[in-house]
């Protein structure tokens, strides 16, 4: 059995009939940019995230530039950003002009450490970007405690967190919130695509002015923009597969728990934490393994592919080797430790269980002779702790 770490077109073949009509609908319509579909879906998307105002874009990455855009951030200001994430949490700091500044995360890996946060402020600092990794909610209260004292924005990157929940709040209910709509994600297009979703009527109107070449009204440009606009289309498959993300995601909690009951009693890898205030959406498995590149290469004979989630360090990637916000080797030791160590076992909400059973045997057999994995004090991390 060969199995593949994600299967994106199963969610069409399971909403066949529903995609094809509506897309059907969209073509027949001859309104292909910033009409009824797209709407109808900042309207859905932002009632599902408990929140006031959606505006989608063309990406994840665009839904952060905008947002910090919308918050007049730019040349000359500095946003913390997590150490331990994709590059495009960076990227889209950089495309304003602001200067991204990094640190490590929680031991868990799982969140911004508050208190690196607090010693990473200057008088430059102007807004925290925590991250919602591999589906998990960063720990966001000491987050906004410190903004609150501050007087710093917080833009929450949810790429990897459609449906989760914090403290039984839903990613997405905050102030301001970007999400990616990449077809692998969650909730995925059929192409690329993003949201701000906001409880602020000016953020939201804003995002709406710059993601439309700065123009309210046809060839009146208010301000110096781009265009990032989610087309008709993408927006209509967003729509039929909005309803089954809540139960998808379930499918995939599922197979996690599966993973975690027989992975977690294995010495050589390290399952994942699950916080007690957090409800996950299990976007990625990511566990850890002391010779992770050898455990993925005797996965990938056993016919199990697995993906690494993210190699290099945002501070180690050329993209940033003459940049400030480079470092060198050792600089964020705990994300240099993650990009070495960490790997994602295949899981999305139509891997089978028997399918998932197979992973699970490989990975047991795979880790077979492999050095123990260290934890601190010895402790093994766990799948699930005791909510409260």
């Amino acid at each position: 059995m060969t199995i593949p770490f994600l299967d994106a077109g199963a969610g069409y073949r399971e909403l066949r009939a529903e995609i094809d009509a509506a897309l059907q609908r969209v073509s027949a319509s001859g309104r292909y940019l910033l009409d009824a579909e797209l709407a109808s879906f900042e309207e859905e998307f932002a009632a599902y995230c408990d929140n006031d105002h959606c505006v989608a874009v063309g990406s994840g990455c665009d839904a952060l530039e905008l947002s910090l855009r919308a918050l007049d951030i730019g040349p000359g200001d500095e946003v913390v950003v997590p150490a331990h994430t994709f590059i495009g949490t960076w990227l889209a700091v950089s495309a304003t002009g602001a200067r991204p500044v990094a640190v490590d995360p929680t031991p868990d890996g799982l969140s911004l450490d508050p208190a690196l946060v607090e010693a990473a402020l200057t008088p430059r600092t102007r807004a925290l970007m925590p991250v919602h990794l591999h589906g998990h909610p960063a720990d966001l209260d000491p987050l906004l405690a410190i903004a609150g004292r501050h007087g710093l924005a917080v833009v929450e990157d949810a790429a990897q967190a459609h449906g989760a929940r914090y403290r039984g709040r839903r990613i997405g209910s905050g102030h301001v919130v970007a999400f990616s709509f990449y077809p692998g994600k969650n909730l995925g297009a059929m192409g690329d695509g993003g949201a701000v979703v906001t409880g602020d009527s000016g953020v939201a109107e804003r995002i709406r002015l710059l993601r439309n070449c700065g123009s309210r009204e046809k060839y009146r440009h208010e301000v110096r923009s781009t265009h990032s606009r989610l087309d008709e289309f993408q927006a209509a498959v967003l729509r039929a597969k909005l309803p089954r993300l809540d139960a998808w995601n379930a499918r995939r909690a599922g197979t996690a728990e599966r993973y975690g009951r027989a992975l977690g009693p294995v010495p050589q890898i390290a399952v994942p934490v699950t916080a007690p205030w957090a409800d996950p959406v299990w976007h990625l498995y990511v566990i850890r393994c002391a010779e992770r590149d050898e455990l993925r290469r005797r996965l990938e004979r056993a016919g199990v592919q697995t993906l690494i989630h993210y190699p290099v360090p945002p501070h180690r990637s050329p993209a940033y080797a003459d940049d400030p916000a480079g470092a060198p080797a050792g600089t964020h030791p705990l994300s240099e430790r993650l990009a070495a160590q960490s790997l994602s076992l295949p899981l999305g909400p139509h891997l089978g269980e028997d399918e998932a059973r197979a992973v699970v045997a490989a990975v047991r057999a795979a880790s077979a002779g492999l050095a123990a994995y260290p934890t601190p004090d010895g402790q093994r991390f766990p799948l699930v702790t005791e909510k409260r």
